[in-house]
């Protein structure tokens, strides 16, 4: 199913990036476009952020004269906490070049930034659990179902925790995403010892990245423990994550099975700065 060489002829191999339409998901989706790979994009809501990430591939160069922009490129909305539109997605993520290379369960709630962040706690777990993990969840179950089906061997699965997950974090994010990230991590490792040999399924932890957050909300005490606990003395970058989940798809990783990677320039266990009165 793996299909790297992109001189040889026949169809790209696909890439489904889910929640592609800013962020760590835009920047996945691009890093496997760079790499001649036909790019399924998907939102929920944030179509002006999908339309962007799909100008921002449409101006990449094609690796091969003869591809066309209708083969590399396709965009769908939908709201992975619908059970019915999550099999819609898969389906048609499939029917559209025949076959799934790599799916990449990114998407999730806004819980911190978001018209959801005033919400009640019990409430903004409640939206993490059923879009963050039971989308990720079922659309993990419906790929692998998909590639069983069609008898197809050799496809990556990865999915998107946290670095903090397993230490803990103090505070109403650290509960929410804690409980969370942690299900996701751990529903991975059972599901690459469910589906193995057939298919790798591996989950990746970023740590302290700095998506538009960290640029435009981050306050100064943020910004220094961002800095502070990484071992490389930075915040990570969309891209790191993007390269590490590429990296994980490619035949470089092939013997790379039910991990979960943290990409956070290695993490310094210290207590955190003292706030900002």
């Amino acid at each position: 199913m793996h299909r790297e060489n992109l001189e040889r002829s026949g169809p790209m191999p696909v890439a489904v990036i889910t929640g592609s339409s800013s962020g760590i998901g835009r920047e996945t989706a691009l890093e496997f476009a760079r790499n001649g790979y036909s790019v399924l994009l998907h939102a929920h809501r944030n179509v002006a952020g999908l339309q962007e990430t799909a100008n921002r591939i449409r101006a990449l160069p094609s690796p091969r004269d003869a591809d066309t922009l209708e083969a590399r490129l396709r965009c769908i909305t939908s709201d992975i906490a619908c059970p019915a539109a999550c099999r819609s997605l898969v389906q048609a993520a499939f029917a559209w070049q025949g076959s799934v290379d790599v799916w990449v369960n990114n998407a999730g709630a806004d819980v911190l930034t978001g018209s959801s962040s005033s919400q009640p706690f019990e409430e903004r777990l409640q939206l993490l659990l059923n879009v963050d993990v039971c989308g990720t969840i079922r659309l993990c179950r419906l790929v692998c179902q998909e590639l069983a089906d069609r008898s197809i061997t050799g496809g990556s699965i990865t999915n998107i925790g946290w670095d903090q997950a397993s230490l803990g974090m103090e505070g109403e994010p650290g509960q929410l995403f804690c409980t969370t990230k942690s299900a996701i991590e751990s529903f991975s490792r059972a599901l690459a010892m469910s589906v193995a040999p057939r298919v790798r399924v591996n989950c990746v932890c970023p740590g302290w990245i700095q998506t538009s957050w960290g640029v435009e909300q981050a306050s100064d005490y943020w910004a220094q423990r961002a800095t502070n606990e990484s071992l490389l003395q930075r915040w990570g970058t969309p891209q790191d994550v993007a390269c590490c989940i590429r990296w994980l798809a490619s035949s470089d990783a092939a013997f790379i099975n039910g991990q979960s990677i943290a990409v956070n320039g290695g993490r310094r266990f210290s207590a955190p700065p003292t706030r900002e009165s």
